[in-house]
């Protein structure tokens, strides 16, 4: 496994070995002392998945405290065009975006620090995203900033949405209650 930093810091991407034969693939997406190892304390709380549609936009989603949550996504079937959002207050790239192809070919698994909105666009039918989160769902502090309102070109003309996703409040409507050094 290697750990590469983004542009965003904090913001992380997972290359794992991908074993391969004549059976198929393998890949490791997690492991504990491996994390450790590299500064990186992350308590899986909660595993979940969705299946997309191609041209689904799903975000830009967030949980706030105390329920804020380290993130780790990954594709297991198909792809998407990952997109993360910094909302820390006062960080240097507050307001930036960083996007990377997540899929079942390249394996990489996009760790998510907390002070994240994060969403995605499938790129193929029956696309499989993973999510594994260091909090639980929790309703009351479910949240998200509208996916056209912060810069980012989906590059998708005839996407499909949730009424949800298109309610959020717009990026420059938000106040956060993310501040840069105090979420990790």
């Amino acid at each position: 496994m290697k750990i590469l930093n983004t542009s965003i810091n904090g913001l992380k991407i997972l290359e794992p070995k991908v074993f391969e034969d004549i059976r198929g693939k393998f890949i490791k997406t997690f492991t504990n002392d491996f994390f450790k190892e590299n500064g990186l304390d992350i308590d899986i709380q909660e595993s979940y998945y969705s299946i997309s549609h191609k041209d689904v936009i799903r975000g830009m989603h967030f949980q706030t405290p105390p329920y804020d949550h380290i993130k780790l996504v990954y594709v297991p079937y198909g792809s998407v065009l990952d997109v993360v959002l910094d909302i820390r207050k006062g960080s240097p790239t507050y307001g930036k975006y960083f996007s990377t192809k997540l899929s079942n070919e390249n394996g990489k698994v996009l760790i998510i620090p907390k002070g994240f909105a994060h969403g995605f666009k499938s790129l193929e039918d029956n696309t499989n995203v993973t999510y594994m989160q260091t909090t639980c769902y929790a309703p009351n502090n479910d949240d998200g900033i509208k996916y056209d309102s912060f810069g980012f070109d989906w590059d998708c003309n005839n996407f499909q949405i949730s009424e949800r996703d298109l309610s959020f409040k717009l990026f420059d409507e938000f106040e956060t209650v993310f501040v840069n050094g105090n979420n990790k």
